[in-house]
């Protein structure tokens, strides 16, 4: 491949610091910091899962960030925007790029389901504008109208029609912003809808404030002290610990292969240190300061706190979708605060789905010289393909099982190959040395410690735990995957198929990592040519 065929496909740059402080926001903040999070909590006793939710963020949150960013930068000095060249530029061994497959088949199979999850929040806003869920004011009939939402088939409120058109509009602005590129399509939503985001945010929670005391009495400042209330009561329970673990992965999109694509377009001048911490700070904003501050002060006012408690443990999204609905229809101008709250979750997620394809493009980009629109747009067609299959089956728990395996096991396992490698293998001396490359500040020195040592630990615990006891029962169907545990009847083609089309995707990259190192005379064990940082973009040193 010629030097003028790279420089074409690798000049996309970030416009300023901001647009890509507010992108890697953007693609840590989603679903799960005003969705999963206050579910998380609420499940798993307020103060005490917040107390191991902190241990795990100053563990495994910021490391993790730091590493990503790291291994991202590391990568794009050898215009390598995808995991298996960032991981072949740490580690020269023939091995290494195919450990990096899961840094492709992850986002894929999270951004086919997380397409099908924004477009309900897409859905529930025009419902909230519209009025349409008015009049479900108990637990059972707004769970009904969800339901028959979500399960093709059941009439008894929607259409069957009806998901797919508010997915087919998700998917479309998704591709389309991607199309864009790096500073036209993704640097540009996230400086109009990370601010947008955080205002809703803001209004939203000074709302639920100062909502008057419940049926029962209760109180939004009851929801603030069962959350941020310091609790030690259930530090004993494993069970909060590895919620918290898992909470921290899902929340800051670490083990997804999107950080480390966008930090690939920053050069050895630019700081990724101080970058990465802000970006944390961002999202943990977004989560606990907003997040925490509307779901569960909301429920427990119109529920109680036992009540929140139950309608969390009832479903993965039941506080915001079945909760949030009842407690707008008791409120002054409850259709605009409610299509505030779901407008809220879909910029959130739309930030999110955008990022998540972003590895794949790079790597089509980088290695085939394949257009960025046209991977764009194929990457599409394939989500198309199989969100309608999640759509038409998720009564089944086929959007569960991909969201076990990719969103929450896999997220782990790449994570722990992370810290191994660039820690580790590329040895922390190195490790320490990149993450200082132009840097504003200087990390704490205990951070090389913890990088070292504590993280791969916290992670190698988490991950045996899990495998034990969730992963092995999940695979052999003697639990599933979905909230509760339990398996749908008639289900387990649907698991299996499910399954199948994961080990699909990552026998297909794999072969396509073979062939890209083919294609290009790739020597592992000499490594890739540097590149260096020009007025027109990269261009090989």
């Amino acid at each position: 491949m010629s030097s003028d065929a790279q420089v074409q496909q690798s000049n996309e740059a970030w416009g300023s610091r901001l647009g890509l402080i507010l992108a890697m926001a953007g693609n840590a903040v989603g679903l799960g910091n005003f969705l999963r999070f206050p579910g998380q909590a609420a499940a798993n006793g307020g103060g005490s899962f917040m107390i191991t939710y902190f241990i795990a963020f100053l563990l495994l949150g910021i490391p993790l960030m730091w590493i990503e960013w790291g291994i991202g930068r590391n990568g794009g000095r050898f215009r390598k925007g995808h995991i298996p060249g960032m991981f072949a530029a740490i580690w020269k061994h023939p091995a290494a790029k195919y450990f990096g497959v899961v840094g492709l088949v992850i986002p894929l199979v999270v951004l086919i389901y997380y397409v099908v999850l924004i477009s309900w929040t897409l859905a529930f806003t025009w419902f909230s504008i519209t009025g349409d869920y008015w009049g479900n004011t108990t637990q059972e009939t707004m769970s009904a109208y969800l339901t028959s939402f979500q399960v093709i088939g059941d009439g008894t409120a929607h259409d069957f029609w009806v998901p797919f058109v508010f997915f087919f509009i998700s998917l479309f602005l998704t591709i389309w912003i991607l199309s864009r590129g790096i500073s036209a399509g993704i640097e540009k939503l996230a400086i109009v809808g990370m601010p947008l985001l955080f205002v809703f945010a803001v209004v939203l929670a000074v709302r639920v404030f100062f909502l008057p005391a419940g049926p029962d009495g209760s109180t939004a400042l009851q929801g603030f002290e069962f959350i941020f209330k310091p609790d030690l009561s259930r530090l004993g329970d494993v069970n909060v610990w590895l919620a918290s673990a898992g909470q921290i992965f899902f929340t800051l999109s670490v083990g997804m292969g999107t950080l480390q694509c966008y930090a690939s377009y920053l050069s050895t001048r630019d700081d990724i240190a101080l970058s990465g911490v802000a970006t944390a700070a961002t999202n943990e904003t977004a989560e606990v300061v907003l997040g925490g501050s509307i779901a569960i002060p909301a429920a427990v006012t119109f529920f109680g706190v036992a009540g929140a408690m139950t309608v969390a443990q009832s479903g993965s999204f039941n506080l915001g979708f079945v909760a949030m609905p009842i407690v707008f229809q008791g409120m002054p101008f409850g259709q605009f605060f409610g299509a505030l709250w779901f407008g809220l979750l879909f910029i959130a997620g739309l930030t999110s789905s955008v990022a998540m394809a972003t590895p794949i493009v790079a790597f089509f980009r980088e290695e085939f010289g394949v257009r960025r629109e046209v991977v764009a747009w194929t990457v599409g067609a394939i989500a198309l393909a199989f969100g309608v299959l999640t759509i038409l089956w998720f009564e089944y728990g086929f959007l569960w099982e991909w969201d076990y395996w990719a969103g929450t096991f896999g997220l782990a396992v790449m994570a722990f190959f992370e810290v191994i490698l660039f820690m580790w293998i590329f040895k922390p001396e190195n490790a320490w040395r990149s993450l200082h490359l132009g840097a504003d500040i200087r990390i704490p020195a205990v951070f090389r410690f913890v990088m070292t040592f504590v993280t791969p630990l916290y992670l190698g615990i988490v991950l045996l735990w899990w495998l034990f006891t969730q992963a092995i029962p999940i695979l052999t169907l003697k639990g599933g995957a979905a909230a509760g545990g339990a398996i749908a009847p008639g289900a387990e083609m649907y698991v299996h198929l499910s399954r199948l089309l994961i080990v699909g995707f990552i026998v297909f990259f794999l072969v396509m990592i073979r062939m890209a190192w083919k294609r290009n005379g790739y020597d592992d064990r000499a490594g890739f040519r540097e590149i260096e940082d020009t007025p027109l973009g990269r261009t090989v040193a």
